[in-house]
């Protein structure tokens, strides 16, 4: 009866995960087309995004929903991640590059401490990151943080438009987010 009992919990284990597997979002990005990892979701498939506010990392709070009306970029990273590194002046080009069409920029930093985050972004990217160390944010939105990096774009309405759950480079990023900058927002803003 005692061998029973851990193969008997495994088996639960592994229901349980096959369940919350079939439950996540990857239902809602099914929708949407998949190409190589890059998930885009035309404007009448896309869900709102939850809630993404927190603490930065150069101090104060910031909440995305005081962006809407701009596009916004989210990027999930660690300092402790090496493909986060190489693709930090790729994102920091492409903001350059958009932020005059209504595109802002927001880094999430997950699994970190706060001076080696702070250290990270020094002299690598010029716009705000939150600090969520708890991955809470990575969670809310499907990122496993073992998966990082990994980019998110919102519409003007605070839409999910886009998932990338892969390093970005300026060539393959740029024009997804110019694409959806330039639609128009649902709500009117602009």
């Amino acid at each position: 009866m005692r061998s029973r009992r851990p193969v008997a919990a495994l088996f639960t284990a592994v229901a349980v995960a096959t369940a919350l597997v079939g439950c996540s979002s990857g239902s809602e990005e099914s929708k949407c087309a998949n190409k190589a990892g890059v998930i885009e979701c035309a404007p009448d498939q896309r869900s709102a995004a939850p809630k993404i506010a927190g603490e930065l990392l150069t101090g104060g709070n910031y909440d995305v929903s005081q962006a809407r009306g701009q596009v916004v970029v989210l990027n999930f990273w660690g300092s402790w991640c090496a493909p986060c590194r190489a693709e930090a002046d790729d994102l920091e080009a492409t903001y350059q590059a958009t932020k005059a069409s209504g595109v802002t920029f927001l880094g999430i930093n997950v699994q970190d401490s706060k001076d080696k985050a702070v250290a990270f972004e020094e002299g690598r990217v010029t716009y705000p990151s939150l600090f969520d160390p708890a991955s809470r944010l990575a969670l809310a939105l499907d990122i496993p943080p073992n998966t990082i990096p990994a980019t998110v774009v919102l519409d003007r309405d605070g839409r999910i438009a886009t998932v990338i759950r892969a390093a970005v480079t300026q060539d393959g990023l740029r024009p997804v987010v110019e694409r959806i900058a330039a639609e128009q927002a649902a709500s009117g803003n602009r």
